[in-house]
Parts: C-alpha cells; sequence; structure tokens
C-alpha cells in the first residue's frame, strides 16, 4: 500500500519515473520496484520519498512505543502474572493475622 501511496503521489505531482527516480537517486527499475511494495527496496529508498512528500515526520512513529502491541501485550501478561502472585500472597496471609 506504501508503494501504491508513493506512486499516486509522484503522479499528483505531475513527475515522471525518471525525474522521480534522478531526485530518488535510484534507477527507474528500482522505483517501479518501490511502487509495487518489493520488499527488495531499502527502506531509505521509501524514507526518501517521504522526504520528497514532505512527510518524512511520519517516519518518527512507526516504531513508537504506543503502538508496539506486542510488547504491550507482553506487559500485560507479566502485570497480570504479578497480580496473581499478590493475591495468592494476600489470601495466604489473612489466615496468620
Amino acid at each position: 500500500m506504501l508503494g501504491a501511496n508513493l506512486r499516486l503521489a509522484r503522479l499528483r505531482r505531475g513527475q515522471s519515473l525518471r525525474a522521480w527516480a534522478l531526485r530518488l537517486d535510484v534507477s527507474v527499475p528500482t522505483l517501479i520496484a518501490m511502487e509495487r511494495g518489493a520488499p527488495s527496496v531499502g527502506v531509505g529508498v521509501y524514507a526518501t520519498a517521504l522526504w520528497l512528500m514532505g512527510r518524512h515526520a511520519a517516519l518518527e512513529d512507526l516504531a513508537a512505543p504506543a503502538h508496539d502491541a506486542q510488547a504491550l501485550a507482553g506487559e500485560m501478561l507479566v502485570l497480570q502474572r504479578k497480580g496473581a502472585k499478590a493475591s495468592k500472597s494476600l489470601k495466604g496471609s489473612k489466615g496468620h493475622a
């Protein structure tokens, strides 16, 4: 989807494949591959294309901790386990008071 969006951005700006490839400092086949979403195209090419569009600030948000669902799920599991241990500990200590 990113490649398709970048292609659309290029077309909206009236840029040819050759002109955009020159601005990105890549070959036309690499630009075509990027616009098709090929995983072989380096992330730096995508980042440069975003920069040309004035959208490079969006890159900061990609790995933001708030969007890391897998890490959040792991942290929640740890907290749930700690909570369960604390509950057991409290139940066990009530009888000794």
